[in-house]
Protein backbone atom coordinates (compact mmCIF):
# COMPACT_ATOMS: atom_id res chain seq x y z
CA UNK A 1 0.00 0.00 0.00
CA UNK A 2 1.99 2.82 -1.20
CA UNK A 3 1.79 6.23 1.55
CA UNK A 4 -1.36 7.97 0.78
CA UNK A 5 -0.96 10.17 3.44
CA UNK A 6 2.28 11.60 2.26
CA UNK A 7 1.96 11.75 -1.48
CA UNK A 8 -1.48 13.23 -1.44
CA UNK A 9 -0.75 15.59 1.44
CA UNK A 10 -3.64 18.47 1.49
CA UNK A 11 -5.80 16.41 -0.29
CA UNK A 12 -9.63 15.38 0.44
CA UNK A 13 -9.56 11.45 -0.63
CA UNK A 14 -10.93 8.61 -0.10
CA UNK A 15 -9.77 4.88 -1.12
CA UNK A 16 -12.35 3.04 -3.24
CA UNK A 17 -12.43 -0.11 -5.21
CA UNK A 18 -11.19 -3.31 -3.90
CA UNK A 19 -8.97 -1.54 -2.01
CA UNK A 20 -11.64 -0.31 -0.14
CA UNK A 21 -13.72 -3.74 0.14
CA UNK A 22 -11.53 -4.89 2.77
CA UNK A 23 -12.88 -2.86 5.60
CA UNK A 24 -16.72 -5.00 4.88
CA UNK A 25 -15.32 -8.00 3.43
CA UNK A 26 -12.03 -10.79 3.59
CA UNK A 27 -10.00 -9.30 1.51
CA UNK A 28 -8.90 -10.01 -2.23
CA UNK A 29 -6.20 -9.23 -4.41
CA UNK A 30 -6.27 -6.05 -6.20
CA UNK A 31 -3.41 -4.89 -9.02
CA UNK A 32 -3.76 -1.03 -7.79
CA UNK A 33 -5.37 1.32 -5.42
CA UNK A 34 -7.93 3.19 -5.98
CA UNK A 35 -9.18 6.91 -4.80
CA UNK A 36 -11.59 9.21 -5.10
CA UNK A 37 -11.76 13.03 -4.77
CA UNK A 38 -14.05 15.86 -5.87
CA UNK A 39 -13.21 17.12 -9.46
CA UNK A 40 -12.27 20.62 -7.64
CA UNK A 41 -9.51 18.71 -5.89
CA UNK A 42 -8.57 16.41 -8.76
CA UNK A 43 -5.91 19.39 -10.01
CA UNK A 44 -3.99 19.74 -6.91
CA UNK A 45 -3.92 15.48 -6.40
CA UNK A 46 -2.46 15.36 -9.76
CA UNK A 47 0.13 18.09 -8.94
CA UNK A 48 0.81 16.30 -5.57
CA UNK A 49 1.52 12.89 -7.69
CA UNK A 50 3.95 14.91 -9.93
CA UNK A 51 6.01 16.43 -7.64
CA UNK A 52 6.36 13.09 -5.83
CA UNK A 53 7.38 11.72 -8.81
CA UNK A 54 4.61 9.73 -10.18
CA UNK A 55 4.75 9.04 -13.89
CA UNK A 56 1.38 9.04 -15.87
CA UNK A 57 -1.62 11.24 -15.39
CA UNK A 58 -3.20 8.54 -18.11
CA UNK A 59 -6.87 8.50 -18.45
CA UNK A 60 -8.49 5.30 -17.18
CA UNK A 61 -11.87 3.72 -18.59
CA UNK A 62 -14.73 5.34 -17.32
CA UNK A 63 -16.49 3.65 -14.20
CA UNK A 64 -19.13 1.99 -16.11
CA UNK A 65 -20.72 -1.28 -16.98
CA UNK A 66 -19.81 -3.80 -19.30
CA UNK A 67 -17.35 -2.72 -21.96
CA UNK A 68 -20.01 -2.40 -24.69
CA UNK A 69 -21.93 0.08 -22.68
CA UNK A 70 -21.68 3.65 -22.86
CA UNK A 71 -23.36 4.48 -19.67
CA UNK A 72 -21.72 6.39 -16.65
CA UNK A 73 -24.21 7.58 -14.43
CA UNK A 74 -22.25 8.52 -11.72
CA UNK A 75 -20.23 10.61 -14.09
CA UNK A 76 -16.94 9.06 -12.86
CA UNK A 77 -13.73 10.11 -14.44
CA UNK A 78 -9.95 9.18 -13.55
CA UNK A 79 -6.04 9.14 -14.25
CA UNK A 80 -3.71 5.98 -13.36
CA UNK A 81 -0.55 6.75 -12.33
CA UNK A 82 2.89 4.56 -11.48
CA UNK A 83 3.79 5.51 -7.82
CA UNK A 84 8.01 5.98 -7.30
CA UNK A 85 7.43 2.29 -5.89
CA UNK A 86 5.90 1.07 -8.77
CA UNK A 87 2.67 0.57 -7.41
CA UNK A 88 -0.19 1.73 -9.57
CA UNK A 89 -2.61 4.70 -8.19
CA UNK A 90 -6.01 5.47 -10.24
CA UNK A 91 -6.98 8.62 -9.58
CA UNK A 92 -10.73 8.79 -10.16
CA UNK A 93 -13.36 12.53 -9.66
CA UNK A 94 -16.80 13.40 -10.34
CA UNK A 95 -18.05 16.46 -9.85
CA UNK A 96 -21.32 15.24 -8.69
CA UNK A 97 -23.35 15.64 -5.17
CA UNK A 98 -22.33 11.93 -4.31
CA UNK A 99 -18.71 12.31 -4.35
CA UNK A 100 -18.93 15.66 -1.55
CA UNK A 101 -21.02 13.24 0.76
CA UNK A 102 -18.89 10.17 0.19
CA UNK A 103 -15.58 12.47 1.43
CA UNK A 104 -17.99 13.87 4.40
CA UNK A 105 -18.54 10.13 5.11
CA UNK A 106 -15.83 8.37 4.91
CA UNK A 107 -14.52 5.51 7.50
CA UNK A 108 -10.57 4.91 8.88
CA UNK A 109 -9.12 1.61 8.65
CA UNK A 110 -6.61 0.35 10.89
CA UNK A 111 -3.83 3.00 9.32
CA UNK A 112 -5.83 5.56 10.19
CA UNK A 113 -6.59 6.06 5.66
CA UNK A 114 -9.74 6.91 4.91
CA UNK A 115 -11.89 4.77 3.38
CA UNK A 116 -15.25 5.08 1.45
CA UNK A 117 -18.18 4.16 3.59
CA UNK A 118 -20.53 0.96 2.33
CA UNK A 119 -23.00 2.97 1.37
CA UNK A 120 -20.68 4.78 -1.62
CA UNK A 121 -18.85 1.93 -1.85
CA UNK A 122 -21.31 0.12 -3.11
CA UNK A 123 -23.27 3.02 -5.02
CA UNK A 124 -19.98 2.75 -7.36
CA UNK A 125 -19.66 -1.12 -7.14
CA UNK A 126 -23.58 -1.02 -8.89
CA UNK A 127 -22.65 1.60 -11.23
CA UNK A 128 -19.57 -0.20 -12.32
CA UNK A 129 -21.41 -3.60 -13.09
CA UNK A 130 -18.22 -5.80 -13.44
CA UNK A 131 -18.79 -9.12 -12.85
CA UNK A 132 -15.79 -8.35 -9.75
CA UNK A 133 -17.53 -5.73 -8.52
CA UNK A 134 -21.17 -7.72 -8.32
CA UNK A 135 -19.37 -10.35 -6.33
CA UNK A 136 -17.92 -7.90 -4.29
CA UNK A 137 -21.47 -6.48 -3.44
CA UNK A 138 -22.86 -9.90 -2.56
CA UNK A 139 -20.42 -10.28 -0.16
CA UNK A 140 -20.82 -6.95 1.55
CA UNK A 141 -24.45 -6.64 1.36
CA UNK A 142 -24.92 -10.21 2.74
CA UNK A 143 -23.31 -9.26 6.19
CA UNK A 144 -24.35 -5.44 6.21
CA UNK A 145 -27.44 -5.75 8.09
CA UNK A 146 -27.31 -2.62 9.83
CA UNK A 147 -25.96 -0.20 7.06
CA UNK A 148 -28.68 -1.61 4.87
CA UNK A 149 -30.75 1.21 5.44
CA UNK A 150 -28.47 3.96 4.52
CA UNK A 151 -26.94 2.12 1.38
CA UNK A 152 -30.76 1.61 0.13
CA UNK A 153 -31.28 5.39 0.48
CA UNK A 154 -27.86 6.84 -1.31
CA UNK A 155 -28.81 3.94 -4.15
CA UNK A 156 -32.76 5.13 -4.16
CA UNK A 157 -30.75 8.97 -4.22
CA UNK A 158 -27.61 8.65 -7.11
CA UNK A 159 -28.54 5.17 -8.49
CA UNK A 160 -32.91 4.65 -8.60
CA UNK A 161 -32.59 2.24 -11.60
CA UNK A 162 -30.38 -0.35 -9.42
CA UNK A 163 -32.75 -0.75 -6.78
CA UNK A 164 -33.90 -3.78 -7.81
CA UNK A 165 -30.34 -5.16 -8.25
CA UNK A 166 -29.44 -4.16 -4.97
CA UNK A 167 -32.27 -6.54 -3.24
CA UNK A 168 -31.25 -9.04 -5.29
CA UNK A 169 -27.52 -8.77 -4.28
CA UNK A 170 -28.22 -8.42 -1.10
CA UNK A 171 -30.70 -11.45 -0.88
CA UNK A 172 -27.95 -13.58 -2.58
CA UNK A 173 -25.38 -12.65 -0.17
CA UNK A 174 -27.05 -13.18 2.53
CA UNK A 175 -28.43 -17.23 1.06
CA UNK A 176 -24.15 -17.18 1.09
CA UNK A 177 -23.91 -16.15 4.66
CA UNK A 178 -26.25 -18.75 5.75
Amino acid sequence: MPDLTTLLSGVRYVVVGGTATSLYMAQRITKDVDVLVSTADAPMAERALVRAGALGGHKVRPYEGPTLSRSNPLEIEGHSWKLPDGSLLDVRWSGRTWVEEALAHSQRDSAGLPIVSLPYLVLMKLASSRGMDLGDLSRMLGGAEEDFLEVRQVVRAFLPDALDDLESLTELGRLEFQ
